[in-house]
């Protein structure tokens, strides 16, 4: 009798500990997740900031030193509008085509000067995995520039055609009147939230094996990736994964062309930096997606939230990347600030 008593004791004890056990591990993934949206609100929220300083910093040289009108933006805004008179198709293809793809290509156009020629010297100091892309080859190289024209012209121009009558049945995407800024900077916020739920998905599918060798494979050619290799994919997977993700937010939203061009812009600047190969001081880390093309079944996310939710995170998380994976905020390369770990014998 005793015995059962001790054996159910214990039984209800070892119950209560593995009670205790899975709300101790409940509670810590939802401080984690808790943590991880604190940091993409971080993000965000820097990087609206300081489109809020440029922009203002801009209207008041503007006006303190060319005498331009109070209301400068919308004046320019105005007078663009008028030019085009009624071919309102042209002003948007203008906006959602050329200007970001003129912002994708002139930052990129630096960076791959780099990646051919190691120059200037210094950048090589900041590269991510030192022993890559040290030149890169020419010939690799030209083939991503090619593919990624392709991707551009003949599938992301159509597609942003097809997007302009659904944002004038949405509303008003080419109107006279110009959204206040801080609207648009909202908008824009959003639109980094929905972005970030539609590439995690779309690009974890992508990683099944199923997909995988068909779709996906072509870009991870590059396990070192570069800055143009941003939008080097499989015809498919451009569709799916780099195009339809940025562009639902302001579809939803019906937003108007100066903010989903500004949208455009920064997202194709943004992830060209996570693609770089390079943690360069004073711009976002693009230690989290280099760790991806380097590991393949880790951080498939853009901000790191849905990562932390669902545990695609953990191996970054013991590693040397994932303490470098912070905004540089001097000239030193965090590779020698935080150093790898020494390996046996070395």
């Amino acid at each position: 009798m005793g015995i059962n008593k001790t054996a159910t004791a214990e039984s209800t004890r070892g119950k209560d500990m593995k009670r205790r056990a899975v709300a101790a591990e409940s509670a810590r993934q939802t401080g984690q997740v808790w943590d991880s949206l604190k940091k993409a609100a971080f993000v965000l929220g820097s990087g609206l900031f300081i489109l809020v300083a440029f922009r203002n910093s801009v209207t008041w040289h503007l006006q303190r030193f060319w005498g331009a009108s109070g209301d400068f933006w919308q004046t320019q805004w105005g007078k663009l509008h008028s030019l085009f008179g009624g071919h309102e198709v042209a002003l948007f293809f203008l906006g959602t085509m050329l200007a970001p793809a003129i912002a994708f290509w002139s930052f990129n156009a630096m960076l791959m000067l780099a990646d051919a020629t190691g120059v200037p010297a210094f950048i090589t100091r900041y590269r991510i995995q030192r022993d890559r892309n040290n030149p890169v080859e020419p010939a690799k190289l030209w083939q991503a520039v090619r593919t990624v024209l392709f991707n551009q012209f003949c599938l992301s121009a159509p597609m942003v055609m097809l997007m302009y009558p659904i944002m004038q049945w949405r509303g008003n995407p080419c109107g006279p009147e110009l959204p206040t800024f801080h609207w648009a900077l909202l908008e824009i916020a959003i639109f980094g939230l929905m972005e970030e739920i539609m590439f995690y998905y779309s690009h974890r599918l992508f990683h099944h094996p199923a997909l995988y060798k068909h779709f996906h494979k072509v870009h991870h050619e590059w396990t070192a990736p570069i800055g143009v290799v941003a939008l080097y994919a499989h015809p498919v997977e451009h569709v799916l994964s780099n195009m339809l993700p940025p562009m639902l937010g302001p579809m939803l939203m019906g937003s108007h062309v100066a903010t989903t061009t500004l949208w455009f812009c920064v997202a194709l600047v943004i992830t060209s930096i996570s693609h770089c190969g390079y943690h360069l001081p004073f711009l976002p880390s693009p230690e989290f997606h280099d760790f991806h093309h380097l590991k393949f079944n880790q951080c498939y996310g853009v901000l790191g939230v849905l990562d932390r939710l669902h545990g695609t995170d953990t191996v970054f998380k013991k590693t040397k990347a994932y303490e470098r994976h912070t905004l540089l905020l001097n000239l030193m390369p965090l590779s020698e600030s935080i150093p790898d770990t020494p390996k046996q014998g070395e």
